[in-house]
């Protein structure tokens, strides 16, 4: 079986290539972290016990600072490893624990390569984050004896047909995960008919509550005000926005100006290969326009109050959303999935976002039931809402207070989570 999977992986590679190839030279990506993806991992304290946990990229990297925090809590003596599959996965686990933990890329799942990563890593357990099930991976986990558990696990709309039409490896895998600690009872159920054993699987809601930061201040947002110049007014915020959605907001923001002259907008796409064609986009329109990066190497004076900022810069879009009056949350009016919509909701910001949330379905039912959030079905839409908010102070106040308290209510799920786990290690 293993050398089928990696005949398989081998012709995918091949056929994957020239786009691999392209968008090392053009988009500057894959360039990195080689010796990592082929098992050549070095760990801190390889005398230890350790706990591998891999995050695919950005969100579910987010997602482990609470399971991290616990595990330090109630496993002292053990040493936490985390990989990342992509380039801001890795750069934003970097950013999070710098030199504190041991953060590498996820070895490509070739036998070899995956039974020389176990050997060098040595894990006790594995976790998962949200799925990020292999073939060999779990193969060589489960022949080590080494207990495999989905944290966070989620089967979105869209990723649970692909699963169907492939049922039976992902039988052949899921058999082989310990446990499946599921967001919802719905991804719970889809686990199971993928494979998993039921008394394997356990709902325990979304870690991306615990994570959310419920705050009324954000560290460096001060220092944000001043680079651009913020005062009273107001300030709208799209966030995470995918490519046709920059179009979008522009062109409402055009109509929003006619009424509400002093009104400024943040544009932050969500890959930053996007950033200089957003900017191209911007530099059409007829608004006044700083790009952060320049800002922030003194490139463009604070002291104007440009129309449009774009933010082309990591690490700072949870800044953004706290000086935000409004925020349109991106990858949402087009069929993307959307964005994380519960950092600018637990920050108390009125949050809008479009019809196409499939990654976040959970979280868009909390908060529409609870009112905490505005769900829009396309660009008119979209404009009514910003209006509607601009106008109406009281309004707007409420949906992100309904927001706040959704997030509040929903949290639980890393306590719950960490405590399945020491159970199964326990066992």
């Amino acid at each position: 079986m293993k050398f089928v999977i990696d005949l398989f992986y081998l012709l995918a590679i091949i056929l994957i290539s020239p786009k691999v190839i392209y968008r090392m030279i053009f988009h500057e990506r894959y360039r990195g972290g080689f010796r990592d993806r082929f098992g050549c991992i070095k760990r801190l304290s390889p005398d230890k016990k350790s706990i591998w946990i891999h995050a695919v990229s950005v969100g579910e990297v987010n997602a482990t600072r609470t399971i991290v925090a616990r595990l330090k809590q109630v496993l002292p003596d053990h040493e936490i490893v985390i990989s990342s599959t992509t380039d801001t996965g890795y750069a934003r686990a970097k950013a999070l624990y710098n030199n504190e933990l041991k953060v590498f890329y996820f070895p490509f799942d070739l036998y070899l390569v995956m039974s020389k990563a176990f050997k060098n890593i040595k894990p006790d357990i594995c976790l998962l984050m949200e799925l990020e099930v292999w073939p060999n991976f779990t193969h060589i986990a489960n022949k080590l004896s080494v207990p495999v558990v989905v944290v966070n696990g989620r089967l979105s709309d869209k990723s649970f047909p692909r699963y169907k039409l492939i049922k039976s490896l992902t039988k052949h895998m899921f058999k082989k995960v310990d446990l499946f600690l599921a967001q919802t009872s719905e991804y719970a159920n889809r686990f199971i008919e993928l494979g998993a054993c039921p008394e394997k699987v356990i709902v325990t809601n979304s870690l991306k509550y615990d994570t959310a930061q419920i705050t009324d201040k954000i560290e460096g947002a001060d220092e944000l005000t001043q680079q651009l110049n913020l005062g009273p007014e107001p300030f709208w915020v799209a966030g995470g926005t995918g490519p046709s959605e920059e179009g979008f907001v522009l062109d409402i923001f055009t109509n929003l100006k006619k009424e509400f002259n002093d009104l400024r907008m943040a544009i932050v796409p969500r890959k930053p290969e996007r950033f200089n064609e957003t900017a191209n986009l911007i530099e059409q329109s007829k608004f006044t326009f700083a790009r952060l990066s320049k800002v922030k190497s003194q490139k463009f004076s604070s002291t104007e109050k440009a129309d449009i900022i774009l933010g082309d810069t990591m690490g700072d879009l949870k800044k953004f959303y706290s000086l935000a009056d409004i925020v349109f949350v991106g990858r949402s009016l087009t069929p993307m999935g959307g964005s994380d919509m519960m950092e600018p909701t637990a920050l108390g910001k009125c949050t809008i976002f479009g019809p196409y949330t499939f990654n976040f379905k959970q979280t868009v039912e909390a908060l529409l039931a609870g009112k905490g959030a505005i769900e829009v079905k396309n660009p008119a839409q979209l404009l009514d809402a910003v209006k509607k908010c601009l106008l109406d102070k009281n309004f707007r106040q409420n949906i992100a207070n309904n927001g706040k308290d959704v997030i509040r209510q929903n949290q639980g799920a890393t306590k719950k989570s960490v405590d399945e786990i020491m159970k199964l290690l326990n066992r």
